[in-house]
């Protein structure tokens, strides 16, 4: 199996370090793809969900915010400012962050609050779906 050594960063701590087989990444425009031997290239991340299968098969996926990751030389490397296991998700706590952030989006604002406001909901939208998804296949 074509493996690449992979990274994943976030702003407090090192989430995953090892050989992955795939990993796929929330971007802009979808999810992005990422195999052994990719090109280089750099890549926005948005908030949403890492998936990736490391190279003893083993699925794993974690929630991260916003960053970047960047290929280079068959290694892939994440750096968010969050990234967490969806087992680890207080299901209450980011419903209410949820709430707060629709409710900051229909106050007028500058639009750097309302960008930061837009970033509050997706990452707590995306924190719920991935703690969702994990409570339904246990």
């Amino acid at each position: 199996m074509n493996t690449f050594s992979l990274e994943i960063l976030a702003s407090d701590k090192q989430f995953f370090s090892g050989r992955a087989a795939s990993v796929v990444l929330p971007a802009p425009d979808g999810g992005v793809q990422i195999l052994a031997h990719h090109e280089n290239m750099i890549i926005a991340v948005v908030p949403g969900t890492v998936e990736f299968v490391t190279k003893d098969g083993e699925s794993r996926a974690c929630v991260v915010s916003s960053g970047f990751a960047e290929v280079i030389n068959n290694r892939v490397r994440v750096m968010v400012l969050t990234a967490e296991r969806p087992e680890d998700i207080d299901i209450v706590r980011a419903r209410e962050a949820q709430e707060r952030a629709r409710e900051q989006l229909r106050q007028k604002m500058s639009i750097q609050e309302y960008h930061l406001s837009k970033m509050s909901l997706a990452r707590a939208m995306s924190r719920l779906s991935a703690a969702s998804k994990m409570r339904d296949h246990n």
